[in-house]
């Protein structure tokens, strides 16, 4: 405070008191009075700034524990009237600051509660591409327990692209898009959006999304668009072909025509055959099949299914031995049950050499309805194995379409299975044989008995 705002409101008093008592006629007594008159002023000052400084020490200190949540102490009645205002505007600041703190915070809960919501990561990086911020699913995505925080994008994913399109959208404001491969023991496919973060902020945001399983499913329509196209025109060119020849002249030919009409008739069946597995695998891969399921006997749905590629056998001179208990009965849907065992007997018979045989055992293990299926045909590879459940997947592919199948069968059992929630297990050697194994749903002992 400037040292006129000090002696003025001291020596005024004191003047205005020495002058008064001189103009009274006692001049001698004016100057001791004037001393007395300014030694009161200072003790009163002195008095008042003493209160004064306790009264503001003590808001300093009711200021500060509001300002760090403690509370403020109770007021005091003997404050000043300028302190009590000044406390008093401190109190609105402080509501009007706790208000649009409180504000902020839930604002930030509400961003934090999205952003941890959302499938897809996101990290935020400053103006240097540093992050300063990510979401949960990030750390899920990226597979990663390292801090995130804090780092550069080359130090979370060693990726120059990705490093590039960060320090773009710092520096350039530049969005872009890429998609990064990521290897490891479970490679995936990430699909990245990097953008500015824009209204005059400084830095960029990113958002991963995981398109691992979107990628695999369209190398899988494309695979199955391709291998439907292929196993279509092999029977389209023979019918085609046949009977180009048979109107160039060939039809009036009594050797020739019937050979090739038998032909036509074979492919078209075939052709048949393809569409009809076609339609029957998509309807139980959108879950449109309706099963009934209810008590199967086994041993009668294997003698069915026996008794239809009983002549085929035959015809190879395969022996084809059922050994399905009569009580052995699964929960399950008949036409399917019989359905599955015959897919599985007719691979038998047709990929076991002349001479062969084929085997059916029926038992009950662990509480389930177990169905192997052996046979002494060429077997499989155990590279093959893990893929002989795939559509149109084929371990000899000339072999197979040779001998007149889709391709199919094996994904409709499984699918078939997996509806009547049960299972297929495959066990082979080449030169050895195959063992195909169902496990179905056993009824219960009560149900068994009326069945």
């Amino acid at each position: 405070m400037p040292l006129r705002y000090t002696l003025l409101p001291l020596l005024l008093p004191a003047t205005l008191v020495g002058l008064l008592v001189a103009m009274l006629g006692t001049p001698g007594a004016a100057v001791p009075v004037a001393l007395i008159t300014l030694a009161g002023s200072l003790m009163a000052l002195g008095l008042s700034r003493g209160a004064l400084q306790r009264q503001l020490d003590r808001l300093a200190r009711s200021t500060r524990g509001r300002a760090e949540g403690s509370g403020g102490s109770a007021p005091d009645p003997d404050r000043l009237e300028e302190v009590a205002s000044l406390e008093g505007a401190i109190d609105t600041l402080h509501t009007r600051l706790s208000a649009r703190n409180t504000e902020l915070n839930q604002e930030s809960r509400t961003l934090s509660a999205v952003l941890d919501s959302m499938a897809e990561g996101i990290w935020v990086t400053d103006a240097e591409g540093t992050v300063v911020r990510h979401n949960d699913a990030l750390r899920n995505i990226l597979q990663t327990g390292a801090p995130i925080v804090g780092q550069r994008p080359l130090a979370v994913l060693r990726d120059d692209q990705l490093h590039d399109a960060v320090m773009r959208g710092c520096l350039e404001g530049a969005s872009t898009h890429l998609e990064l491969e990521l290897e490891g023991l479970f490679p995936r496919t990430l699909s990245v959006r990097v953008t500015p973060l824009g209204r005059d902020l400084p830095g960029s945001a990113a958002v991963f999304h995981d398109v691992t399983e979107l990628r695999r499913l369209e190398k899988v329509r494309q695979d199955f668009v391709a291998n439907v196209s292929h196993e279509l025109r092999t029977p389209i060119t023979a019918i085609r072909g046949y009977a180009e020849t048979l109107q160039g002249g060939a039809l009036g030919d009594a050797q020739v025509a019937p050979r090739m009409v038998e032909i036509i008739h074979r492919q078209s069946e075939r052709l048949s055959e393809l569409v009809e597995d076609l339609l029957e695998l998509s309807r139980l891969e959108s879950q449109q099949v309706s099963l009934n399921l209810t008590d199967v006997p086994l041993a009668e749905a294997a003698a069915r299914a026996a008794d239809t590629v009983r002549p085929k056998a035959e015809g190879k001179g395969q022996v084809v031995s059922l050994h399905v208990p009569a009580g052995l009965v699964a929960v399950g849907d008949p036409r399917a049950v019989e359905q599955v065992l015959l897919n599985l007997l007719d691979n038998a018979v047709k990929y076991t050499p002349a001479g062969g045989r084929v085997d059916v055992d029926g038992a009950c293990e662990d509480g389930r309805c177990v169905v192997r299926v052996r046979d002494t045909g060429v077997g499989i590879e155990p590279r093959h194995l893990s893929r002989i459940f795939e559509r149109f997947y084929r371990v000899d592919k000339g072999r197979s379409r040779d001998m007149g199948g889709t391709g199919l069968g094996l994904s409709i059992v499984k699918h078939l299975l997996q509806a009547m929630d049960g299972e297929v297990k495959v066990e082979s050697q080449p030169n050895e044989g195959s063992t195909f194994t169902i496990f179905l749903p056993q009824a219960a002992p009560a149900r068994s008995a009326t069945g």
